[in-house]
């Protein structure tokens, strides 16, 4: 309740007086243990994971995998993070720039990864000194609770309060909240764009700090002269993982006219391939969609695509089981600006289309309003050089002979326009996390 979430932010201020006065290794310390501490329930929390959300096993584990990774990343860049000392123009002064906390990091998180995304947030604010305010979806609400019970547990063996790392259940009464109260120093919001557009527009009233996490449609093109053999593998996983409900997920995969009819036949062969079942079962590759309404969104937009003048050549379907799940489906002939194929469904559906020239595909990689992840396949180092430059992917993340499903946490994370410009993870982006003095 509102109640319960005041109560909270005044612990949580409370907490932070403590953590920020502690020096930043020591707060390192504190995360390597969170890391270690995941890392011995990693496989019950993974199947965790797996039963709420619905994602298979591994995948599951390899979330919490990725909170255990960014908890060692945090731990290095606790005994980094610093500001330089300029030349001063002024006789006998010194010019220096500071870098503090924020003070209180709220953060909400989708039921899409449920845990890795407070990891990259959580583990990075808090060897900046900032303490966190959780609010997780409402879906996914034990595995928040469950995290957040680990954590605690390692604060408070080290006599510290447990409310340095705070958790808020609720709905969007919640996150307004949130986004409102000039006592959250930082929001970072992972969600949709419609959603993440209130929450900006909320927090600049105030004039907030945001880091935004929004929808994507990301992009894959293949040129004449890829490797086949890498090309359908990544092309799969790129599209079918975690049921097509990844941020990272394959939208859109733009083949080159001369090879277009036989990678759709090597694909829809794949496609054919993949094991459907039950997320725990360790052979399981395909799980179910989130929920019954993620069936509908799915099931409308094939008949849009229908409609529009797609043909669907795999999948399609609602299978026929308990649960909420999908064919993995593939759909050809569309333009590349048909408007289902600029329309983002949180859902297994990839519209594979043809290009003939470089300058077209790369325009058309372009023209969607969002820009998280694209990828390239080719052997021309030329035409590589040109997709990372300037007049190349407008995204965030540029992956060249690699799928656009995934990433790293040494690298930072987040994308273009629509997509919200945030950045989480690695790199520099622990500076969102701080404010500068000079």
């Amino acid at each position: 309740s509102l109640e319960d979430y005041e109560e909270t932010v005044k612990k949580a201020k409370e907490a932070w007086k403590v953590w920020a006065d502690i020096p930043a290794p020591k707060r390192g310390e504190i995360v390597r243990q969170i890391g270690d501490a995941l890392r011995q329930k990693i496989k019950v929390l993974g199947s965790l994971v797996s039963l709420e959300m619905g994602k298979i096993f591994v995948e599951g584990v390899g979330e919490v995998q990725e909170y255990v990774d960014v908890c060692d990343y945090a731990v290095g860049l606790s005994r980094m993070i610093g500001g330089p000392i300029l030349p001063s123009e002024r006789p006998g002064h010194a010019l220096i720039e500071q870098w503090n906390p924020v003070g209180l990091v709220g953060i909400i998180t989708a039921f899409n990864f449920p845990v890795a995304v407070y990891g990259w947030n959580s583990a990075i604010a808090m060897i900046c000194g900032n303490a966190c305010l959780w609010k997780g979806a409402p879906s996914t609400s034990l595995v928040s609770v469950a995290v957040t019970k680990i954590i605690a547990k390692v604060l408070e063996d080290n006599k510290l309060p447990g409310a340095i790392c705070s958790l808020v259940c609720g709905g969007a009464d919640i996150g307004t909240a949130m986004a409102k109260d000039e006592r959250m120093d930082l929001l970072s919001f992972t969600g949709s764009t419609k959603v993440g557009k209130e929450v900006a527009l909320m927090v600049q009233e105030r004039f907030g700090e945001c880091v935004l996490t929004c929808s994507c449609f990301n992009f894959f093109q293949v040129f004449e002269d890829a490797d086949l053999n890498l090309v359908i593998p990544s092309a799969l996983f790129a599209a079918v993982g975690t049921a097509g409900q990844r941020c990272t997920t394959a939208r859109r995969l733009f083949l080159h006219e001369s090879i277009h009819d036989e990678v759709v036949a090597k694909l829809a062969k794949a496609y054919a391939q993949v094991r459907i079942g039950d997320p725990w079962d360790p052979d399981t590759l395909y799980g179910p969609l989130h929920t019954k309404e993620a069936v509908k969104m799915f099931l409308d937009a094939v008949e849009q695509a229908k409609q529009q003048g797609g043909s669907v050549v795999y999948g399609g379907k609602v299978i026929n089981r308990p649960g909420n799940y999908v064919e993995p489906t593939i759909v050809t002939g569309l333009p590349h600006n048909a408007p289902i194929v600029h329309t983002e469904t949180f859902a297994p559906i990839l519209y594979v289309l043809k290009f003939k020239e470089e300058e077209d595909v790369f325009a058309w990689n372009n023209e969607v309003k969002q820009g998280l992840s694209s990828s390239i396949f080719t052997k021309d180092l030329g035409r590589i050089f040109r997709w990372l430059g300037p007049k190349g992917s407008d995204c965030g993340i540029v992956n060249v002979n690699i799928p656009t499903s995934g990433a790293e946490i040494g690298g930072a994370f987040g994308g273009e326009k629509h997509t919200g410009g945030g950045r989480e993870s690695g790199s520099d982006s622990w500076k969102l996390y701080m404010r500068r003095s000079t």
